[in-house]
């Protein structure tokens, strides 16, 4: 019996994805030769307050199903859709149902929620090794100012 332990990473707090609503997650994976890899994902919260995940790439040419329009459903928020050709796919299972897509599906990432944030599971990712500064709030942004000549 294997007994290394699953690799989890926190992706974000639960209440960063508004409920019905999807947000997108650009990661870096360790591929199998050990080198860096893209990895966007799509992280979806339902209506019932379930987390589905899946590799934000459309199976038809790769590109991220938010591209253009920047949103991940149809009008009526029904189904995801590629924003390039319109590939329809259902939300809980990843199928494509219309389009250039139909009968193949989206890549589902495993997700857990834990203590409140939602959290990747089974993935090697690549993690931010810099060292901190010490007076750095963590903030994700950062200020900058320009100082007139």
């Amino acid at each position: 019996m294997d007994t290394d332990e699953i690799e989890v990473f926190v992706i974000c707090a639960t209440d960063a994805v508004e409920r019905g609503g999807a947000k997108a997650f650009s990661l870096s994976r360790i591929d199998a030769s050990g080198e860096s890899r893209p990895f966007p994902i799509v992280v979806i919260r339902t209506h019932d307050n379930d987390y589905i995940g899946y590799v934000n790439a459309c199976p038809h040419d790769g590109v991220w199903l938010n591209i253009g329009s920047g949103d991940f459903f149809t009008p009526d928020r029904a189904f995801l859709k590629c924003g390039r050709h319109g590939a329809t796919f259902e939300i809980d299972s990843g199928l494509g149902i219309d389009g250039p897509c139909q009968g193949k599906s989206l890549e589902p990432i495993a997700l857990a929620v834990v203590d409140g944030e939602v959290c990747l599971c089974g993935e090697r990712l690549v993690e931010d090794d810099q060292p901190r500064d010490p007076f750095d709030d963590h903030d994700e942004t950062m200020e900058i100012m320009i100082h007139p000549e």
